[in-house]
């Protein structure tokens, strides 16, 4: 299922023109109107949502990269001037993240994926080294409950040899083929090496 010319051109095109930080949301009411098309890109802390939103977006530094994984702990929105906003999502799975905030994280996350009308899909980053593993499939399973469409973009592809490529993603399609909200391609992807870039931003560009 490979993007077609038209696709790959519009979703150049989409990012093409600047982006930039237009939100922090730690609460409900701090969330920007949902007055333009959004997608969203969740994931275990350290999976690199800000390496490959900075990468989609031609941007060395529009999200913020950290070392020390579950920095992320409110939900951040660039606005594109090509037409969509990113939302970056709060990692999760972050073991010294204190009890507390995970709940708050967690119930403005859901708060916003259930009620954002303006959200297209949410892109699962799984680390292509690690596979799905359970908290994976918990929040698969919330996607699913709350009616919101999501796709997995395996990331840090270039880390595995042409065979365990091959084998994260033919295990990735067939777990997430089970999953009735789940879009059955999976992306991979690599921000370092720019791979599997063209693809995302066209199946951007087709939901906007």
């Amino acid at each position: 299922m490979q993007a077609d010319a038209d696709a790959l051109e519009s979703g150049r095109k989409l990012f093409l023109r600047p982006c930039h930080f237009v939100a922090g949301a730690t609460t409900k009411a701090q969330l920007p109107p949902a007055d333009m098309p959004e997608i969203a890109f969740a994931g275990r802390s350290n999976v690199g949502k800000s390496s490959l939103i900075n990468a989609l977006t031609n941007h060395k530094a529009l999200a913020r990269t950290s070392q020390t994984p579950g920095r992320t702990r409110q939900l951040n929105f660039f606005a594109c001037e090509g037409g969509v906003r990113l939302v970056d999502l709060p990692g999760y799975g972050y073991a010294k993240a204190s009890k507390s905030d995970v709940k708050a994280w967690t119930k403005l996350t859901l708060a916003f994926l259930k009620g954002r009308t303006s959200l297209k899909r949410v892109m699962l980053l799984i680390d292509a080294r690690r596979g799905i593993g359970d908290k994976d499939r918990v929040i698969m399973d919330i996607f699913d409950q709350s009616a919101v469409s999501w796709a997995v973009i395996l990331t840090k592809m270039d880390k595995l040899t042409a065979t365990e490529q091959e084998h994260a993603q033919t295990t990735s399609e067939a777990e997430t083929a089970q999953h009735v909200a789940a879009f059955p391609k999976i992306f991979p992807s690599s921000a370092l090496k720019k791979q599997g870039l063209d693809e995302i931003r066209a199946h951007i560009a087709r939901l906007i």
